[in-house]
């Protein structure tokens, strides 16, 4: 199977070019400030990709997810699979979606550090193959522009007692790419730039 990888396209979904495959994964931030008006032009452009599957997460930037679940789900084309705390098994790869991240300010999907962030992924299966979340783990793929590591503690420690194959993910504009560390692949397929120029290119994985 042929999995292309995007994150934080941020509305300039248009401006990118999406390579041929079996599966499409946005790992959060398809909108730019998560007005309903910005998910219609996702949906639309998503919908007519030709991927036989395509599933998403939310980000922070995606507050039409957190503000009013129901309407964002009823505007998504019921082709497209939104994951939030939960999975879907795929030709017996089992893929798990949760759009949660450190406090970062009033945006969407905020969850304090330490108990409260570790419950969320507390509730990530032990037989996922493939994690997607809006954030990264800590040290890995995290990096902001000053040198300062942001990335989840807790997560990455869940991540260490499942041990999916794959943990695709986003946020960290500046962290675009991939590496692998203890048989896992980490992709972070952030699409903007810091300047949220959209020069970066789709991950492509095949497993």
């Amino acid at each position: 199977m042929k999995i292309v990888c995007i994150s934080d396209t941020h509305s300039l979904h248009d401006l990118v070019t999406i390579p041929e495959g079996d599966m499409l994964i946005h790992a959060g931030d398809m909108t730019n400030r998560g007005s309903i008006k910005d998910l219609v032009k996702f949906n639309n452009w998503i919908k007519v990709l030709p991927h036989k599957y395509k599933i998403i997460i939310a980000g922070n930037h995606d507050f039409c997810w957190e503000k009013d679940h129901a309407l964002s789900r009823a505007v998504l084309n019921e082709s497209i699979v939104y994951l939030i705390d939960n999975m879907i098994t795929i030709e017996d790869i089992n893929i798990y979606g949760s759009p949660w991240q450190p406090r970062f300010f009033d945006w969407a999907f905020n969850v304090d550090r330490g108990t409260c962030l570790k419950a969320k992924w507390d509730k990530i299966p032990m037989h996922t193959d493939i994690l997607i979340t809006h954030g990264p783990p800590k040290n890995i793929l995290d990096k902001c522009e000053r040198d300062n590591r942001v990335g989840c503690e807790d997560l990455l420690n869940r991540i260490n007692e499942v041990k999916p194959k794959y943990h695709i993910f986003g946020h960290i504009h500046e962290g675009y790419g991939t590496k692998e560390k203890n048989n896992i692949t980490f992709v972070n397929a952030s699409i903007c730039n810091k300047k949220y120029n959209p020069c970066n290119k789709p991950i492509i994985i095949e497993i």
